[in-house]
C-alpha cells in the first residue's frame, strides 16, 4: 500500500490521539516545565513521524517517537549551551533529559517484546519479576509445580532476550 494524503492524514491523527499526551508529559518534564518548548518538540516529533510514515506503524511507533523527542530535547540543550549566556547558568540545575526518556524507551521495548512471548511465559515473568513472587508463590498462583515455573522462566527469559535482540535492543 503506497503513500496517499488520506493515509498520511489518518496516520498522523492516530499518532496524535495515541501518543500526544504521554509524549507531551515526558517532554514537559525533560524541558523543565517549559510548555511552549515541549509543544514545539512534540510537534516536530510528529512531523518527523509523518515524514517517515512508510516505515512506521502507529501501534508500534512509541519507542521511535520517544527516541526522536529525546534527541530533539538533547539537541535543544546543546544549542542552548553553545550560545553565550548573559547570566552564567549552572548546568547542574538542568533536567537530565536522557535518563527519563531512556527509562520510558526501555519500558516500551520490553512491553513490546513481552507481547511476542507465549501467554505462559508472560505469566511466569510477570509473577517472578514484576510481582516479585518466589518460585513457590508463583507456582501456587499459576497452579503449576515449582519445577514448571523454573523451566518456564528459563525459556521465557531466553525468548524475551531474543525478542529484544530482534528489535535492536542489546543491553538494558
Amino acid at each position: 500500500m503506497g503513500r496517499t494524503p488520506e493515509r498520511d492524514d489518518e496516520f498522523v491523527r492516530e499518532l496524535y490521539s495515541r501518543y500526544r499526551r504521554p509524549l507531551l508529559g515526558y517532554v514537559l518534564r525533560a524541558v523543565g516545565g517549559d510548555h511552549q518548548r515541549a509543544e514545539d518538540v512534540v510537534q516536530e516529533t510528529l512531523l518527523r513521524a509523518w515524514r517517515n510514515a512508510d516505515s512506521l506503524e502507529a501501534e508500534k511507533a512509541g519507542p521511535w517517537l520517544y527516541t526522536v523527542a529525546k534527541n530533539l530535547v538533547i539537541s535543544g540543550y546543546r544549542r542552548q549551551s553553545a550560545r553565550v549566556a548573559e547570566v552564567p547558568i549552572d548546568g547542574d540545575d538542568w533536567p537530565r533529559a536522557g535518563d527519563e526518556f531512556e527509562q520510558v524507551l526501555q519500558g516500551w521495548q520490553v512491553a513490546e517484546a513481552m507481547r511476542a512471548l507465549s501467554r505462559d511465559h508472560r505469566a511466569v515473568i510477570a509473577e517472578l519479576f514484576y510481582r516479585r513472587r518466589t518460585v513457590a508463590e508463583a507456582a501456587q498462583v499459576l497452579g503449576v509445580p515449582p519445577g514448571t515455573v523454573k523451566s518456564r522462566s528459563f525459556y521465557a527469559l531466553r525468548a524475551l532476550r531474543g525478542a529484544l535482540e530482534e528489535r535492536g535492543v542489546t543491553e538494558l
